[in-house]
């Protein structure tokens, strides 16, 4: 089973600069900055994988039965479990160019050639590197502080099985960087999570996206 982990990715582009760091902060996902293996233990995750039970969400083991609750994200990712939970629609082609003009302040050419580039409302995690450097050259450091939200996502708790973009609708969830911090991020890991698991354990699946992390702690 191919595991999707970015933590080596991800510690290596490192936490943001001083005049973003605050934002993150404000927003309940500054820990997901740090807590990531850059190595995850592939035989022990698929090992639990294996033993996922898809009706119950949980894994049958010789000793019974035991799950990933919110208690352990909240104790293991530092994130808030309550709160409102974070909702998002799926965006058409130019919904998601309007986004990235907007939030990351990119112009219609660049939005355009990376959605197109892409097929579809998603943007590769080194494009976003780039546009985070570039907004905090031209100091826009709320479209800086969105870009580094929206690639913390993609590497952590909303790792997708592509490993190389991610969606653009989560973009939505920092237009208003004063009220980001609302959302219960980690019941949405924890939902995200239990999907990834479940598509896992289907003979006919070879990867396993979502944080892995959590799995592995």
């Amino acid at each position: 089973m191919r595991l999707v982990s970015h933590g080596r990715k991800f510690n290596k582009f490192g936490i943001p600069c001083p005049r973003v760091y605050a934002i993150v902060e404000n927003s309940g996902l500054l820990p997901l900055c740090r807590i990531a293996y850059e190595v995850v233990d592939k035989g022990l995750i698929t090992a639990f994988v294996e033993r996922w039970h898809r009706d119950t969400n949980s894994f049958h083991l010789p000793v019974g039965e035991m799950t990933i609750t919110l208690d352990d994200v909240s104790s293991i990712l530092h994130l808030p479990v309550v709160g409102q939970f974070p909702t998002y629609d799926a965006l058409d082609h130019n919904a998601a160019k309007n986004m990235l003009m907007e939030l990351l302040g990119t112009s219609e050419t660049d939005a355009n050639e990376e959605l197109r580039r892409n097929k579809g409302a998603q943007v590769r995690l080194g494009w976003l590197r780039e546009v985070y450097e570039q907004c905090c050259i031209d100091q826009s450091w709320e479209c800086a502080a969105r870009a580094y939200l929206l690639h913390l996502l993609g590497c952590t708790i909303f790792a997708n099985k592509s490993a190389n973009w991610v969606s653009v609708c989560y973009l939505a969830l920092f237009r208003d960087l004063d009220m980001c911090g609302q959302w219960a991020w980690g019941a949405a890991a924890l939902t995200f999570m239990y999907e990834q698991l479940g598509d896992a354990c289907l003979s006919d699946t070879r990867q396993l996206a979502g944080f892995v992390t959590i799995v592995q702690v």
